[in-house]
Formats: C-alpha cells, sequence, structure tokens
C-alpha cells in the first residue's frame, strides 16, 4: 500500500471513479461528501418504497467507459438494452418522433424544413472532428443548416427554456455532441436501444463503494469541506468539521463554481477562470402514475402553456411496477423561478400531463416529489475548454475538474467514469 495521503471531494460517479482507480492502484483515498448518500445527481432516493435516482439516467451502447467498469465490477448481466421510441407534443397533439418515417409524416413542418433538418441529423452523427465547431455559435450553426421554419419549431424552445438568456452564446460543438449521442443509440435509421441497470444507478455506485473500501480507501459521508489548505504553493490538507487533516494530495470534482470559495488561496487568475463560469439550475419533478402517460420514453414538448423542453417517462425503459416520469425545469440558477416553491413546479406538472393524456384523473397522480440541483450543467459558450485552468493547478498535489472538463461531451455517469479513472492515473504520475 502506497503511504501518500490523498483526498477525493465529492462522491458522484467522478469522485468515486477517482478513488475506485487509486484504490486499485494501491493508494489510499479518502472521499469527502457533504450529502448523506454517494452519487451526487445520480444520487437515489425513497420514492415511498420506490428507490429511485433524484434526476434520471440511461445508458447508450457508445458509453464504453461505464460498460468497461460493469464488466470489472461482475455487474455486466444487470445491464438491459431496451429498444425505445421517442414522442414529440406539438399544437395539441402527440407524434411520433425519432426517425425518418416519423419525421416525414410531421404535421407542423414543410417537406424541404424536414429535409434539412434530417440531413442535418444524420450528419452530426457522421461527424468525429468536433474542433471545427469549438468556436462556433450553435444557434446560428443549427439556423444554417435546418433553416428558419425547422429551427422555430424543433429548437428554439429547447434553447429558450433550458438556456434562457445563454441561448445565442452556446458551443456549436457542445450541442452537436449531445445530437450525436443520441443518434448513435440506435441500431438503425429506425430504431433507439437504449439501456438501464437492474436497480437504477444505485447498483453500479453502491458496488464502486465496495471496492473502493475493500482496496483500503475510505468515503465520509456528511462531511464537507470548509478549505483546502494552500501553504507555500502546495497543498497540506482539507479543514472539516472545524479542524484540518493532512493529505499530500487533493483530487477535487465538486462543481466548479464551489471552488473559490473552499480554494481562496490559489492565484487571483484562477479563481476569476471559476467565477467566471456559468451553470443551468434544474427543478426536476418525478411523478408516480398509476396509468402509463404515453408509450415513449423520451417526449419533446413544443407547447406555449408547457415552460419545458420535454420529458422522460422513464418506465418506458426500466419496468417498474408504477409508472414514472421525470419533468426537469431548467434554468439559470440566479434566475427568478429558481426561487419559486416547489409547489408551484408540482402544480404545473399536474396540468401538463393532464394535457399531454386527458384520460389521466388525479386519482392516477400517486404522488409527486421535486429535487433540485444548483449546479447541474456548465454552460458551455465557444471555446469553452481554452477558458478553463489545467485540471492540475500550479499548487504541488492539486487537481480540480468536474463535468466541464470533459467538454464538448454532454454530461453523463460514463465520462464522468473515464475522466475520473484518467485524472486518478495523471495524478500520480
Amino acid at each position: 500500500m502506497n503511504k501518500q495521503r490523498i483526498a477525493v471531494l465529492g462522491a458522484g460517479p467522478m469522485g468515486l471513479a477517482v478513488a475506485y482507480q487509486l484504490a486499485r492502484d494501491g493508494y489510499h483515498p479518502t472521499v469527502f461528501e457533504a450529502d448523506d448518500r454517494i452519487g451526487g445527481m445520480t444520487a437515489a432516493f425513497d420514492f415511498s418504497g420506490l428507490s429511485i435516482e433524484r434526476y434520471y439516467h440511461f445508458h447508450c451502447i457508445s458509453d464504453h467507459a461505464f460498460l468497461m467498469m460493469l464488466d470489472e465490477l461482475a455487474l455486466a448481466d444487470k445491464m438491459h438494452w431496451v429498444e425505445t421510441k421517442m414522442g414529440y407534443w406539438y399544437q395539441g397533439r402527440l407524434q411520433p418522433w425519432g426517425n425518418p418515417v416519423a419525421l416525414l409524416k410531421f404535421k407542423g413542418l414543410s417537406l424541404a424544413a424536414k429535409f434539412r433538418y434530417g440531413l442535418h441529423a444524420f450528419l452530426c452523427t457522421k461527424r468525429n472532428d468536433w474542433k471545427p465547431l469549438d468556436h462556433v455559435e450553435a444557434s446560428g450553426w443549427i439556423k444554417r443548416w435546418v433553416g428558419a421554419e425547422a429551427y422555430e419549431v424543433l429548437w428554439r424552445r429547447l434553447f429558450d427554456y433550458k438556456f434562457y438568456d445563454y441561448t445565442d452564446n452556446l458551443s456549436a460543438a457542445w450541442i452537436w455532441s449531445r445530437i450525436r449521442r443520441i443518434g448513435r443509440s440506435r441500431y438503425s435509421l429506425f430504431r433507439e436501444k437504449l439501456g438501464y441497470l437492474e436497480g437504477g444507478s444505485e447498483t453500479l455506485l453502491q458496488a464502486m463503494r465496495a471496492d473502493i473500501e475493500a482496496h483500503g480507501g475510505e468515503i465520509r459521508l456528511k462531511s464537507a469541506i470548509s478549505k483546502v489548505v494552500i501553504e507555500e504553493g502546495q497543498v497540506r490538507g482539507v479543514e472539516v468539521a472545524g479542524h484540518i487533516e493532512m493529505f499530500d494530495k487533493v483530487i477535487s470534482t465538486i462543481p466548479l463554481p464551489y471552488v473559490p470559495r473552499l480554494m481562496p488561496d490559489l492565484p487571483a487568475d484562477i479563481l476569476d477562470s471559476f467565477r467566471l463560469i456559468n451553470n443551468i439550475a434544474v427543478v426536476c419533478v418525478i411523478v408516480k402514475l398509476r396509468k402509463a402517460l404515453t408509450g415513449n420514453f423520451w417526449l419533446n414538448t413544443n407547447d406555449p402553456e408547457m415552460d419545458i423542453p420535454g420529458l422522460v417517462e422513464y418506465s418506458n425503459l426500466r419496468p417498474l411496477d408504477q409508472h414514472i416520469v421525470y419533468v426537469p425545469f431548467y434554468m439559470p440558477g440566479e434566475h427568478p423561478k429558481f426561487a419559486e416553491s416547489d409547489q408551484v413546479f408540482l402544480d404545473k406538472v399536474r396540468s401538463y400531463l393532464k394535457k399531454i393524456n386527458p384520460e389521466l384523473s388525479d386519482e392516477d397522480f400517486i404522488e409527486l416529489r421535486s429535487s433540485r440541483y444548483r449546479y447541474a450543467q456548465p454552460i458551455c459558450d465557444p471555446g469553452y475548454l481554452d477558458k478553463l485552468p489545467p485540471v492540475a493547478l500550479p499548487v504541488k498535489g492539486l487537481w480540480v475538474a468536474d463535468t466541464s472538463y470533459y467538454y464538448p461531451e454532454d454530461r453523463g455517469i460514463s465520462e464522468s467514469i473515464g475522466f475520473g479513472r484518467k485524472m486518478a492515473k495523471d495524478a500520480m504520475v
């Protein structure tokens, strides 16, 4: 066992992946997590007898780092692949979506607009080099490809109801990666295949935790770090519960906006870089129903009475005893809507679901819950990665990253695992 003492901040998938790799490589990581459970945005909660994630997750056939870890933890047989469907709620009508036939039959678009939209989506799945898109603004890029008509019907509300004031300054590379990931989840032009893990993400999280501890690592819950102690250009330790613990190295995976508060002794230019990062917040309502809402996993929405870009009917992917729907409300954390009460969002969701499926009655709503996450996703503007400090900061023994650092990929469990394991390897060179 290597005697270096290493602190890992955050027990989300990236932090657990860092600790997993360190422990397997013979080091002794100590993971500090402010929450009372591991998982971060993948953490589960007790939904009146159903253990389920607070925020929805799914897996694609391209999630190589995730699938590799399942093999290592002997969990591959817990993974199941399902043919899923998409729908589009537009002009008060539920329409099929997500394949060429659905696009051709879609009511509300001209044939030319459909062709341009389909061509753009197809070419995005074939592109591998994102660098030419890195400094390109996304909404203008999409409009040039699909035209004003298709942008207005199929894209504008997605941008407006997720990014609000940031809509006109997003990276085209970042948006392209999202189109490509879903496009490549298909095993034919007409069929989409997504995956779920038996027991949800909790199955993987607990297996990672057990493996970390079996290899000598430690995970401390309800242990918020108040400061990373830096002296004479190197890490000395962390302050937790009013006292300082000495560590040789610190690897932080907490959201970057927290870094200036926890590491105030970093160089001023680096602190400024972290302070300039903007994030989307989310209020996610999860609903337990007696009957299905639709037959779709994804449902995009374009409705003037709904301030959401879509919803996920999770039980159409993972079989459950009740029907489960996630309805995420994304917005900048400083937006006034984020300060509204949970009841406001719960009431909205009831009305939205009853509009989409008029057969739903009040009695069909078994339960609704709301969760909030202030730093759910970085807002990636053109050239985003160039503006971030290096992962290995100019402080001996200190590494800092979160989901921002695998730009242009969208946040995801697999990406976090892959990046976390690589960061652990790089930190111990």
